[in-house]
């Protein structure tokens, strides 16, 4: 194995530089553990170290848990990816029911269902946010603000969205926007078709047979487990950035299937042989040879080369190689896995404080053991003109349901974007589409117009963000 001390210096300082409290690491090859590291404590104030089996969350890396289900439940014959919803939501209603009789399994699995980041989840999560005094610090986010009552079953999830009475983004399959709300609706038609609650299918149908021993749903089984890391959040005040613990995990029963399951370095390494061994871990077959590849697929490209899978991101020429990957943030949450099928390289990194970058810190162990500088990145935007005059249509105020807020002015003609408490210079990459000019800030933002060619929404964070009237 290469020698990992580039690797190594440039963690420890991104973990230094991002005031992270622990992270750990792991790698394998060909289902061997290639490399383990835990950088800073699961829990700082006893200094307890972290391990392999340390138990972190591990937010929408849940996601590609519920594509497995449902890919499971295909082979069944239960249903079928293209069916559309309505067939497993008859009573699913918004705005648009024209749009919303074409909205198919398939659609919400590659979050082009068409529907935009609106507030479902602030008020799925509502309950543990309201008792939570660290929520006021939780990112760029406004989650504490919202007036209303908690979404605890799938009834009142759709009854909330029917209340929203939201305009979706485009017709079905024609344009991504991530969305929680997309697989909250899986969570439910994997209930309804299984017979059993989406948790207790998951658990009995893919944790069980491939002895994901650690990893679970239900917060009141962290009780009986060592080894468990403590949550961290930041605030940011005039004397700097402080980082403190905070108790509460945060929970969202109506939507479980977005992003809550809980797990450890060594237990998704494990899970990660699903898809590098077609289907397979350790003699136990959890899906067929067609459904991983269908998983796998690239459907849906939706920024510079990166496709959506089932669940999963695809980058069908990272350095020449196909890169699978999904992230996580939430609460306490930063999390990355990947896997490089030519390589049979599987990674993941997890840590305990939400927006840090785990994913940089991964991807900068993978940039070493392919013989590159750890801060390398295979994309690369060339600077493209454009009239300074026509930068005053972009400036405004972007907000979604979510909570999220992108602010974007102009200052001596140079395009800005407010995040993180500073403002981020950008430069124009072609199309509409801006990246940040700072290395460590290269977020991609493209505005998009309507009919009338009024930009009234931004994509960003792989979402679309309608502009704040």
């Amino acid at each position: 194995m290469k020698n990992m001390s580039n690797f190594e210096s440039y963690a420890n300082k991104l973990v230094e530089e991002n005031h992270i409290p622990g992270v750990g690491v792991g790698i394998n090859k060909n289902g061997e553990r290639l490399y383990e590291k835990g950088f800073g404590h699961r829990d700082v104030e006893n200094e307890l170290e972290i391990t392999p089996d340390t138990i972190f969350g591990i937010a929408s890396m849940t996601k590609s848990f519920t594509c497995v289900a449902i890919m499971q439940l295909q082979e069944a014959g239960k249903l079928f990816v293209h069916d559309k919803i309505l067939k497993y939501l008859p009573e699913f209603r918004t705005a648009d029911m024209e749009k919303t009789e074409q909205i198919t399994i398939h659609h919400l699995m590659t979050h082009t269902a068409g529907i935009p980041p609106i507030s479902t989840h602030v008020f799925a999560r509502k309950r543990s946010i309201d008792q939570d005094p660290s929520a006021k610090d939780y990112l760029d986010l406004d989650l504490v603000n919202n007036a209303g009552r908690a979404i605890d079953t799938y009834d009142e999830m759709f009854d909330f969205i029917a209340e929203l009475n939201y305009q979706p983004l485009a017709d079905p399959g024609t344009s991504f926007s991530y969305s929680n709300d997309s697989y909250g609706l899986l969570g439910v038609i994997i209930s309804r078709v299984s017979g059993q609650t989406y948790e207790d299918y998951v658990t009995e149908h893919i944790l069980k047979p491939a002895k994901l021993d650690r990893t679970f749903f239900d917060l009141e089984k962290l009780a009986s487990f060592e080894n468990v890391t403590r949550l961290y959040a930041a605030k940011t005040t005039e004397e700097g950035v402080t980082v403190y613990p905070t108790e509460i995990w945060w929970d969202a029963p109506a939507m479980r299937a977005a992003g809550y399951l809980k797990s450890t370095i060594n237990d998704i390494l494990r899970y990660l042989e699903i898809f590098r061994n077609e289907g397979m871990v350790d003699g136990v077959r959890i899906l067929s040879e067609e459904s991983v590849a269908q998983i796998l697929y690239p459907h849906f490209e939706y920024n510079n080369g990166i496709y959506y899978g089932y669940g999963l991101r695809i980058t069908p020429d990272y350095y020449g190689e196909t890169l699978i990957e999904h992230g996580g943030g939430l609460k306490g949450v930063s999390s990355l896995m990947f896997m490089l099928p030519e390589q049979g390289l599987t990674g993941v990194a997890l840590s305990s404080l939400a927006s840090v970058p785990s994913g940089r810190l991964l991807m900068g162990a993978l940039n070493v053991l392919g013989g590159r500088e750890a801060d390398a990145t295979h994309i690369h935007f060339e600077t493209e003109p454009i009239d300074e005059n026509v930068l005053g249509k972009f400036v405004g105020s972007y907000k979604s349901g979510e909570g999220m807020s992108v602010q974007i002015d102009v200052k001596d003609g140079q395009l800005r974007h407010f995040t993180g408490g500073s403002y981020n210079p950008l430069r124009h990459v072609g199309n509409n589409t801006f990246v940040g000019i700072e290395k460590n800030k290269q977020d991609t933002i493209g505005f998009i117009s309507n009919e009338a060619g009024v930009v009234d929404r931004v994509f960003y964070g792989s979402r679309q963000i309608l502009r704040d009237e």
